[in-house]
């Protein structure tokens, strides 16, 4: 993933690998690496771990999303997938809706359930963890999708059964959404309709059911997102620019900071 900004005055690329990663496995599913350079002479300036600034990235355009699309004073937020990129979005929406009183938390793995649950609960939040995909989606306000893809995955969210009026970020691209019920959605956004102009499916290949109606960059722009009240979807594969403008500032903070090992070439 690259991006430049002249203003900035920097460029970056990014590497992301990513691998399966079995029930109950500390192992990291994705690892990324980004590359910093100098807009004017292209020369390298930073090195830096991205999976930290993935994950924040990625939590904070689910939240920008959902200040536009999702109910202006939800209650509950569900969790479909309780990884690491569970807990960047957990205090994201915090930040963001302070008001959160409850944690749903579904998972294959009981065991990440119960880490998201006792961060929910260090924060304050009631919490349950659920068994079924159904109770968690007709009870939650926003719902978070992070399922990663794996051999023999197959969809099983049901936009039916979301409130009238609610919110989900789709993280996983849509995979874990099944096609045929996201027409009940009543607007679906993503990051750049330039990168995408529709979810995906276990294959990875875009859904024939729907088709984005926007996207973040034009609803940012104009400041609001549609009038009145549905079911609201935002999924999204990752903007680089977001990638870029987190980079900046970690490289401007180490920087002030005397942080970082600098290599000689």
């Amino acid at each position: 993933m690259s991006a430049a900004s002249e203003p900035e005055a920097i460029a970056t690329v990014k590497w992301v690998s990513m691998a399966p990663v079995a029930p109950g496995s500390t192992a990291p599913g994705i690892s990324a690496l980004i590359c910093v350079n100098d807009y004017a002479t292209g020369l390298p300036l930073a090195v830096l771990d991205g999976d930290e600034i993935t994950l924040i990235r990625t939590a904070a355009m689910s939240a920008a999303a959902a200040s536009y699309l999702a109910p202006e004073k939800p209650l509950t937020i569900g969790f479909v997938g309780c990884g690491l990129q569970a807990h960047a979005h957990l205090a994201a929406f915090l930040d963001l809706y302070p008001g959160l009183k409850t944690v749903l938390a579904l998972s294959r793995s009981r065991a990440s359930a119960e880490r998201l649950a006792e961060a929910a609960a260090a924060r304050g939040l009631k919490t349950e963890i659920l068994a079924d995909a159904d109770e968690l989606l007709g009870r939650s306000d926003i719902v978070i999708s992070m399922v990663p893809g794996a051999p023999g995955l197959k969809p099983f969210l049901d936009a039916g059964r979301m409130p009238a009026s609610s919110f989900a970020s789709a993280v996983d691209i849509g995979r874990s959404w099944l096609p045929e019920a996201l027409p009940v959605f009543d607007f679906l956004a993503t990051d750049s309709l330039a990168q995408s102009t529709a979810p995906y499916d276990v294959n990875s290949q875009p859904v024939e059911t729907v088709r984005f109606h926007d996207d973040l960059i034009q609803i940012a722009a104009r400041g609001a997102g549609p009038a009145g009240q549905g079911r609201r979807m935002f999924c999204f594969r990752g903007f680089a620019l977001a990638d870029l403008a987190l980079a900046g500032l970690v490289v401007c903070k180490a920087r002030a900071a005397g942080a970082g090992t600098r290599l000689e070439r």
